[in-house]
């Protein structure tokens, strides 16, 4: 078996590529790029304009760049490494588009649809390319191998637990007996996002950031949760203009009190789902504003905080673990 993978992650506005070591699970090196899914394929389709460019070719030369970047900061020759690819690169718009797997979905990662790209001589990498999963409602593509990652690292054995990625758009995903039986997404950061930047709030809110978060806004952030439950949200948002009208918040506080809002409707609707442990996994600037929404609807009694350098790992371990399964798969079947 090899001694190093190359783990890439590889969303619609990012890009990251870590080689890891097999026998430890250790992260060698790292490179990130905002060359995303979406600006290489916009990138790829300008240069496609005759018909010539092939697209999974187009993509490779893309990963080349930054694993010259990687040999370099590692010092290691990384000719041979196979790579494991999840993320947006199996959809539409990414390096082939694979069918999404299906509900229920088995964490050991079995379920997944899976492409496999042998070496060339211009790319010496093996790529094993991972597919997304989709209900009758809902698809991802990515978080799937993060809670692959997560159920590793976890003894889910006997638990119905709802794993909550807080997000741009947030996934709360629901395991029972080591499945994903259901997911749902919440699009509670683009929301956030239009009413601060494109709706009549706009005048009334200041951008958070993470250094601000003192107690006055933290105090705004919770009443923002608290006034989740007072009624329907279209009218709720309008309070955040009133707030401002009225002199009751300042404009960070308001901004806060309008990311509380929200939060607490997303996070709100687990209250309902009394007999599931809830796992919150950190792992970005919003993990301390979900936490604080859970602990304000008195929901921290049932749940487990993840720590954010594990949620960062948790789709590199859950590459590791689909690569190690069917590496094994792939020996039984040769046999």
């Amino acid at each position: 078996m090899k001694k190093h993978l190359l783990s890439c992650d590889w969303g619609t506005s990012s890009f990251r590529l870590r080689l890891v070591n097999l026998a430890d699970h250790d992260v060698v090196g790292e490179v990130t790029s905002p060359d995303g899914i979406g600006a290489v394929y916009n990138a790829w389709q300008e240069a496609d304009a005759d018909g010539h460019v092939p697209r999974a070719e187009y993509y490779r030369s893309v990963i080349a760049t930054q694993l010259i970047a990687l040999g370099k900061q590692t010092g290691i020759d990384l000719t041979g490494v196979p790579i494991v690819l999840s993320g947006m690169a199996s959809s539409s718009i990414g390096m082939e588009g694979l069918p999404y797997a299906s509900l229920p979905f088995a964490l050991d990662g079995s379920g997944l649809g899976i492409q496999r790209y042998d070496e060339l001589p211009h790319f010496p990498h093996a790529i094993t390319l991972i597919s997304g999963v989709r209900s009758g409602h809902d698809v991802m593509r990515g978080e799937e191998t993060q809670l692959i990652g997560l159920g590793a690292a976890m003894d889910l054995s006997g638990r119905d637990a709802i794993f909550i990625f807080p997000g741009t758009h947030s996934k709360h995903m629901f395991v029972r007996d080591g499945e994903l039986i259901d997911f749902k997404t919440f699009m509670t950061g683009e929301v956030f996002n239009l009413m601060a930047n494109q709706s009549i709030l706009k005048d009334s809110i200041e951008h958070y950031h993470h250094s601000d978060f003192n107690d006055n806004v933290a105090r705004a952030f919770r009443s923002g949760v608290r006034a989740s439950g007072s009624g329907n949200i279209l009218n709720a948002l309008f309070t955040v203009r009133t707030n401002q009208l009225f002199d009751l918040l300042n404009k960070r506080e308001n901004g806060m009190f309008l990311s509380g809002l929200l939060i607490g409707y997303e996070i709100r609707d687990l209250m309902k789902e009394t007999g599931a442990h809830l796992v919150l996994c950190g792992g970005n600037n919003l993990y301390h504003l979900y936490k604080s929404a859970i602990e304000t609807l008195a929901l921290a009694g049932r749940a487990t905080i993840i720590p954010s350098e594990i949620v960062d790992r948790a789709a590199t371990t859950g590459h590791i673990r689909i690569f190690e399964n069917q590496y094994l798969t792939l020996n039984k079947t040769n046999l």
